[in-house]
């Protein structure tokens, strides 16, 4: 059973959702962000999505572009952040971790090279935010071969037709993208979210985890509540950014405090139900 597939079974027989924090591989600082990525399962971190730093994110916000520049221009690189996992793996075996970024490095990298590197160094699943199923079969051919799961991307403008094209040949968990736009712009619209959750359990048997609209602990909480898994991206990088100015240490102390925060209303978000 991989990471990924005991994590969510572990986490239905406890009755909640995951907590997934998503940060940026090299920002502000590879030695920053390694201490980051190393506390964060202390912080109730389920499975930990680590951002591929990239020039072109075009599914990003400003924070997220911004952390992504601040990686590349401190020398950030696809290999340095699989190290990164590498390193991570000496201490923590159980924590799930799914890279998050976009195709043209991984085609530079090479697609079976990327595959077996990545599950060498522990990664667990990918999503790839420019890789539309009418497209990605080689990408996912190449990570199915290595072990890796393929986590696809529904929006709220996927009907039925697309959520079913979208759920065949995915794997790990699908990540709903809770708002029509970039990472954090805009706050998450529980009522649509929900509707929508429901159409994609529909044609899919795989846990669903929301992102893109998570600004706070209390909509952390509010998804948690009908989501398999809560994604916060944004929120603990701009966080990250703002304590940077004072340094390093207090960045990393910064995301950490943040982030407890944000796994804490998660985990309790169903309290009251068992009551």
């Amino acid at each position: 059973m991989s990471r990924l597939s005991a994590c969510f079974e572990a986490l239905a027989d406890e009755g909640r959702a995951a907590f997934v924090p998503f940060i940026m591989a090299g920002d502000p600082s590879e030695t920053a962000s390694f201490d980051i990525l190393s506390g964060l399962p202390g912080c109730g971190a389920d499975i930990i999505e680590l951002g591929v730093a990239f020039t072109d994110p075009a599914a990003d916000g400003p924070v997220i572009q911004e952390a992504g520049r601040r990686a590349l221009d401190a020398g950030q690189t696809l290999t340095r952040t699989l190290n990164m996992v590498e390193r991570f793996r000496a201490s923590c075996a159980g924590t799930p971790i799914v890279l998050m970024g976009y195709l043209n490095p991984i085609e530079a990298y090479g697609l079976t090279a990327f595959a077996t590197d990545a599950a060498r160094a522990g990664v667990d699943g990918v999503i790839v935010v420019d890789a539309p199923p009418e497209e990605d079969g080689p990408l996912r051919t190449a990570l199915g071969a290595a072990g890796l799961d393929f986590i696809r991307l529904a929006t709220p403008t996927s009907d039925e037709v697309r959520m079913k094209r979208l759920a065949d040949g995915a794997s790990g968990f699908m990540y709903y993208v809770s708002i029509t736009g970039v990472t954090g712009t805009a706050s998450s619209p529980e009522k649509a979210n929900r509707a929508a959750l429901s159409r994609l359990r529909a044609v899919s048997r795989l846990p669903v985890a929301l992102g893109f609209g998570i600004k706070t602990p209390a909509h952390a909480s509010a998804a948690a509540d009908y989501a398999d898994a809560v994604v916060v991206g944004s929120a603990l990088v701009a966080c990250g950014a703002e304590a940077a100015k004072q340094g390093p240490e207090p960045a990393v102390n910064a995301v950490l405090s943040l982030a407890a925060e944000f796994g804490a209303a998660v985990r309790g978000a169903r309290v009251a139900e068992k009551s």
